[in-house]
C-alpha cells in the first residue's frame, strides 16, 4: 500500500471507493478475468486505471482485458489507448466498427441512434467477452449514472430502477459489473487529469442532444440549488440499489463516507 500514499486526494477516492464496493458484493474472486469496456471517456479510462491499482493491492490474482469497440466516427481515435495499454502491460482487444453511421442512417429508422448504436456494441462485447473465456465485464458507470438512470427510467418508462453493482448473465457464465457506481464523476474527472490519461473527445453527432443529456442537466440544476439534494437523491438511491442486492442492505454501507 506504499505507493497508495502517493496518491492524490482524488485519485485515492478512486482507488478505494472502488475497492470497497467491489470488497462488499463481493464482485470478482481468485482468477477472475475481468474485460474492462473502455470507450475512450473520463469514466471508463479512469476505471481501468484504478483496476491495474487494485490487481496489485488485491491478496488474490485476478486478470484484466481491455475491450473498445471504436464505433466508426474516427477511425484512428482509439491509438492513444492501443499506445497506453501498451505502457501499462495490459491486454487489449480494440476493434473498429460501422455501429455508429448505422445507428445514424436511413436502415435505423425506428430507433434512435443512441439504441442501435449501444445494443450493437454490448453484443458485440458479449460475444468477445465468450471468445476470450472472461468471466467478468465491467462498465465505468458512476454514482451520477446512477441517479440519472433511475429518474430516467421513472420519467420514461414509469419504473423505479437504477442500475445493479453486480449482476449474473447468461445462467452465470459471464457477470455484469460496475465498479465505480458508488463514486461520484468529479474524482473520476480530477483522477483522470493528474494520472494525464489520454482521453479523447466523443465525435458522435447526438453527444449532447440526447434525453439522458437533458434529464442530467435538468438534475444538476436542480440539486445546485441545495447541496443537501444531491446528498439525500444519493443516499436513497444506495439504499434502495443495495437492498435489491443479493446478501447486502443499504444499512451496511454509508453512503455518506462514500461521496466524502
Amino acid at each position: 500500500m506504499s505507493g497508495f500514499n502517493k496518491l492524490s486526494y482524488a485519485q485515492k477516492k478512486c482507488v478505494s471507493t472502488v475497492g470497497m464496493l467491489m470488497q462488499k458484493v463481493d464482485m470478482a474472486g481468485p482468477g477472475a478475468r475481468i474485460g474492462v469496456a473502455v470507450s475512450g471517456g473520463v469514466d471508463s479510462f479512469a476505471l481501468i486505471k484504478t483496476l491495474t491499482i487494485r490487481k496489485a493491492i488485491l491478496p488474490f490474482p485476478i486478470e484484466l482485458m481491455v475491450l473498445h469497440i471504436n464505433p466508426g466516427f474516427s477511425p484512428d481515435s482509439h491509438i492513444p489507448l492501443v499506445e497506453w495499454c501498451k505502457s501499462e502491460g495490459l491486454s487489449a482487444h480494440i476493434e473498429l466498427t460501422d455501429h455508429g453511421p448505422r445507428a445514424h442512417s436511413d436502415e435505423n429508422r425506428k430507433n434512435s441512434p443512441c439504441f442501435l448504436c449501444a445494443m450493437l456494441r454490448r453484443k458485440r462485447l458479449f460475444d468477445l467477452c465468450r471468445e476470450y473465456n472472461l468471466t467478468h465485464l465491467a462498465f465505468g458507470h458512476n454514482a451520477d449514472d446512477l441517479v440519472v438512470t433511475f429518474f430516467m427510467n421513472v420519467v420514461q418508462n414509469g419504473r423505479v430502477d437504477g442500475l445493479t453493482a453486480s449482476e449474473d448473465f447468461f445462467k452465470g457464465r459471464l457477470r455484469i459489473i460496475r465498479p465505480a457506481l458508488f463514486l461520484e464523476k468529479s474524482f473520476m474527472r480530477a483522477a483522470a487529469r493528474q494520472w494525464e490519461l489520454p482521453i479523447w473527445k466523443n465525435d458522435c453527432p447526438s453527444s449532447g442532444s440526447t434525453r439522458r443529456k437533458e434529464i442530467h442537466d435538468w438534475l444538476q440544476l436542480e440539486m445546485g440549488r441545495d447541496k443537501r439534494i444531491r446528498q439525500n437523491i444519493f443516499n436513497a438511491l444506495t439504499k434502495f440499489q443495495l437492498g435489491r442486492q443479493k446478501g447486502l442492505t443499504g444499512h451496511e454501507l454509508d453512503p455518506g463516507s462514500i461521496m466524502g
